[in-house]
């Protein structure tokens, strides 16, 4: 039985899209789940940046054929694995047809071994990103209060529902000020999805603003090591225990 391919996208930058991946990662990790992080951004990779690796290799020679998957797999102490994306390589959307049909189908191959495949996607709405999203087993949308962030997470919505009319995405609130302010954001987009796409929106949690996040992201430590017991530690580990029911 092969694992589970868990997508995150935002439609933009700036919503903490990849500090939520490599929590996310982690947190399903302590509830027992083999984890591998991929970081499917040629172009601004920062999930090794953020956790504090170097990785000589990446995504980038995994797609070239130069090395397998398993040797550019970086293990972490927080108890799951990445697999960087390798920045300035390029962009998703430069890659011939064959090799983008690579990458698109090793989420899935990688979830032969592992139970969860954490899929942090780069920021935009390029074909690449959407084809990412329309083929995984859960998608998360990640946004923020910040109206800019309320279209684009609701564009995605959009492009989702055209390319896989069957998915179920999830919406995690980021950044809120408190968890009233979240449930205000998913009702937003909750109640626009279900005027014009027919559909609402499940919410998956509302993480709180914290301090300690930019602390951790500073440290280059994930922040369920650096401050476990924090805000949105908390907030993440609840959403990560919900996802592994």
């Amino acid at each position: 039985m092969t694992g589970r391919v868990i997508a995150i996208a935002s439609g933009k930058g700036g919503v903490g899209k990849t500090w939520f991946a490599i929590s996310l990662a982690q947190a399903l990790a302590q509830q027992g789940r083999r984890v591998l992080l991929l970081d499917a951004d040629l172009g601004l990779a920062n999930a090794d940046v953020q956790l504090g690796l170097a990785p000589a290799q990446g995504l980038a020679a995994v797609l070239s054929g130069r090395i397998p998957a398993e040797a550019a797999i970086l293990p972490h102490p927080g108890g799951f694995r990445l697999l960087p994306g390798q920045s300035g390589s390029g962009t998703l959307a430069d890659l011939p047809g064959a090799l983008l049909d690579a990458a698109l189908d090793l989420p899935r191959r990688l979830a032969g071994s592992h139970d969860e495949v954490v899929v942090d996607l780069g920021a935009g709405l390029g074909a690449a990103q959407r084809r990412y999203l329309a083929g995984a087993d859960l998608a998360l949308l990640l946004a923020t209060e910040e109206p800019t962030s309320l279209t684009d997470c609701y564009a995605v919505l959009k492009l989702l529902a055209r390319d896989a009319p069957g998915a179920a995405p999830r919406l995690v609130v980021n950044m809120a000020g408190s968890p009233a302010a979240g449930l205000r954001v998913h009702a937003t987009l909750d109640a626009a999805a279900r005027r014009f796409l027919g559909r609402g929106l499940v919410l998956a949690g509302v993480i709180r603003r914290d301090a300690k996040v930019p602390d951790a992201i500073r440290a280059q430590s994930p922040l369920l090591t650096r401050h476990p017991g924090s805000a949105a530690a908390t907030d993440v580990a609840a959403i990560a225990r919900a996802l592994a029911a």
